[in-house]
């Protein structure tokens, strides 16, 4: 057999002359007697010529395919988008303006007796959240503000001015009352989108110019969706208002708190990207909703699965809602219509001057009191006012192709370090457990008297477990290790205050009415495993209040279950029995039927599952 040939080529040349000038040498040293008339106008040169021209074309494209893959490099604006998106960073389409208003309102003066004087807020108004101010100057740009404002209440972080507005003699007559509202350039809109039969990953699109984003998803049931950065994202962050029926144990921090996070699981939820400068993709899951999905909680024991145990590996960066897992990434709409609110404006157009907005929509104002004098209360409707004491500011277009390139680089280098708070939490959750076990965490940022210091102070409150997994204090080793080991990703401003929590130990007793041919011992030991599960240690987290309606309707499920009579909740105190050491007064923090924890970070805890859950049988 003939031994092949070996033929020098050359990959180097990756342009048309260099190209041409190889295939020239090429036949040259390899055909010298085959074909040898290399002249411009010769019929070998036309077919060199056009493989020159065929692989200088590929080279190029070849080039460009591999410049796109690169943020860096990158100048088609559809590709930077996805590498933005696989980064973690959300292109803008425009850039909305803020501004703070300064809202207005007469009230009649009420005599109290002798020469007393007082506002007579009977007569305040409610102007409702999300209500519009027109620009003077161009009426198609609008502000909506963000809150709603109660002329009727004031406090250190919402006050209200007042002063005597109108005179008769020495009298005041009428006080103007003065609150302002931060604002933003936007335009609400509606759509509507109906879905039959549920479809994986189904997607649905707004096209709008100027497109700030979703205010809001509902269905026609009235359940909410909720906006996440992914759809394997379950736990998001939700803003309830600091009132008394929500939270009584905070509600006289209202003034400084008005709002109370909370970590809330969704099934209902749904991501959001833009695909071009006017389309805003929506992208719902996967999941039937006719199928139950039980209630996952964070479980610090999953965190490290699949890492080494060296602590010099641990590479991954975590996000805390990475905790759960699902194969459902949220459900898929079905059988409903969706009513999408989306957000457009901003632009460099918004930002007008000082003086412009005071073209208020008074259609979301209402009078806190009824019954109130008819003239009296059409004056003052019409003495509401309102303008923008400086120009607002902010808005611009939306991000250019080299903004969304640095703003990509940027989100990517800030990986795999503690910036935000979910960054400490995750990061003290996922030390290696040879350096201790952090079983539970909280993480907040204190109220400081000194707001001049540059220093970023968080307290982290912690607690560890013992070798049959009961909460308690974390030892002065843990503690070291712990500091030490967040002191190799946090900010270098940051400083971070290691705490320990507060366990309150607690017993419950139940009593229950069981149905007849049911066997009395076995519907009480099932109600019993049925409570050991819910108050299971790592189903709870510090500050998560007790849902006593919750477990009545528990119980009530359980199969010879009639009915539920009484639950009793005590709490267990003394380190001589074995639990906290700290006394809690259950019935005095049970409110509309919640136990709330105390203001001090504390966390619920059964210690004993097996003894301090009793249940009895009574006669109906």
């Amino acid at each position: 057999m003939a031994t092949p040939i070996k033929r020098d080529v050359k990959y180097l040349n990756r342009d048309f002359s260099d190209i041409r000038e190889k295939l020239i040498e090429f036949s040259q040293t390899y055909f010298p007697n085959t074909y040898n008339d290399f002249s411009p106008t010769s019929p070998g040169m036309m077919f060199m010529e056009q493989a020159a021209y065929v692989g200088d074309v590929m080279s190029f494209y070849l080039d460009n395919q591999l410049q796109e893959t690169f943020t860096q490099f990158a100048r088609q604006t559809n590709n930077l988008y996805e590498l933005a998106y696989m980064f973690g960073y959300k292109p803008k389409a425009t850039g909305a303006a803020q501004a703070t208003i300064s809202l207005y309102q007469q009230v009649p003066a009420k005599n109290l007796g002798g020469g007393n004087f007082v506002p007579d807020f009977d007569y305040a108004l409610t102007i409702g959240e999300n209500s519009t101010i027109a620009s003077s100057l161009n009426p198609d740009i609008g502000f909506l503000i963000e809150d709603k404002c109660d002329f009727s209440v004031s406090s250190s972080l919402d006050p209200t001015t007042i002063q005597i507005y109108q005179v008769a003699g020495d009298e005041p007559t009428y006080y103007l009352l003065t609150k302002t509202r931060n604002s933003t350039s936007a335009t609400i809109n509606t759509e509507t989108f109906s879905f039959n039969i549920p479809e994986q990953f189904q997607t649905i699109d707004i096209t709008a110019n100027n497109i700030i984003g979703i205010l809001d998803i509902t269905d026609s049931d009235g359940n909410i969706w909720y906006e996440v950065d992914y759809l394997g994202q379950e736990m998001v962050f939700d803003n309830i208002k600091n009132t008394n029926p929500n939270d009584p144990n905070n509600v006289a921090n209202s003034g400084n708190t008005p709002y109370l996070l909370q970590l809330k699981k969704v099934q209902r939820r749904f991501a959001t990207r833009l695909s071009s400068e006017t389309n805003l993709k929506i992208q719902f899951g996967a999941g039937d909703p006719n199928d139950t999905d039980e209630l996952i909680t964070p479980n610090p024991n999953n965190v490290g699965i699949g890492l080494p145990f060296e602590q010099n590996k641990l590479t991954t960066a975590y996000s805390p809602t990475n905790f759960l897992f699902t194969n459902t990434y949220g459900i898929a709409p079905s059988s409903t219509t969706l009513t999408v609110r989306y957000l457009t404006g901003g632009g460099v157009n918004s930002n007008v001057p000082s003086g412009d907005l005071a073209t208020l929509d008074t259609t979301n104002t209402t009078f806190n009191t009824i019954n109130l004098d008819t003239n009296t209360a059409n004056y003052i409707f019409g003495t509401i006012a309102s303008t923008n004491i400086e120009a607002a500011t902010g808005g611009k277009a939306g991000d250019t192709d080299e903004e969304i390139r640095q703003n990509t680089i940027i989100q990517t280098t800030t990986q795999q370090r503690t910036v935000t708070l979910d960054d400490y939490l995750i990061r003290s959750l996922s030390m290696p457990p040879q350096l201790g076990i952090v079983s539970k965490a909280y993480i907040e940022k204190p109220q400081l008297d000194n707001q001049a210091s540059t220093l970023e102070t968080l307290c982290l409150y912690i607690l560890s477990q013992n070798n049959n997994g009961q909460l308690l204090t974390a030892n002065d080793t843990l503690k070291k290790n712990l500091r030490t080991y967040l002191s190799q990703y946090k900010m270098i401003g940051d400083s971070i205050e290691i705490k320990d929590a507060y366990i309150i130990n607690f017993s419950v007793d139940f009593e229950i009415i069981v149905l007849p041919n049911f066997v009395n011992s076995q519907v009480i030991l099932a109600c019993i495993e049925s409570l050991q599960t819910y108050f299971n240690k790592d189903n709870w987290q510090m500050n998560q209040p007790i849902l006593i309606n919750d477990l009545y309707v528990r119980l009530d499920r359980i199969e010879g279950v009639q009915t539920v009579k009484n639950i009793l909740f005590s709490n267990k105190a003394g380190t001589s029995l074995g639990y906290s050491q700290y006394a809690y007064d259950m019935e005095g923090a049970t409110q509309n039927g919640v136990i709330y924890p105390s203001l001090d970070t504390s966390i619920f805890e059964i210690k004993y599952p097996n003894t301090d859950i009793k249940g009895k049988v009574v006669p109906l």
